[in-house]
């Protein structure tokens, strides 16, 4: 069974840091994913890394936060320095294996100002 677990989420004070992993089971993606939702918004993408290590970021998070995965342990971090309120939001880990996508349950992270 396919699973993304994730875990890192917690409250910080603006200017803070987390890292979020996200540990993933049973299919070694080539691509994966964060995105992040607030409440009556649709999910974001924010960042992504491919299998070779090339990350892309949002413009929103671009200098702030840093994906990387270590492929040994099939996990993906997210390096999240600088935080800012707007920030906050349900961090979500994903992957696409065979035109099906794979989604963990979500962690919160929560910026105070």
């Amino acid at each position: 069974q396919v699973q993304l677990v994730e875990s890192g989420g917690g409250l910080v004070q603006a200017g803070g840091s987390l890292r979020l992993s996200c540990a993933a089971s049973a299919i070694i993606f080539n691509v994966m994913d964060w995105y992040r939702q607030t409440p009556g918004k649709q999910r974001r993408l924010v960042a992504t890394i491919t299998g070779g290590g090339s990350a892309n970021y949002a413009d929103s998070v671009k200098g702030r936060f840093t994906i990387s995965r270590d492929n040994f342990k099939n996990t993906v971090y997210l390096q999240m320095n600088s935080l800012k309120p707007e920030d906050t939001a349900v961090y979500y880990c994903h992957g696409e294996f065979s035109g099906n996508d794979y989604w963990g349950q979500g962690t919160q992270v929560t910026v105070s100002s």
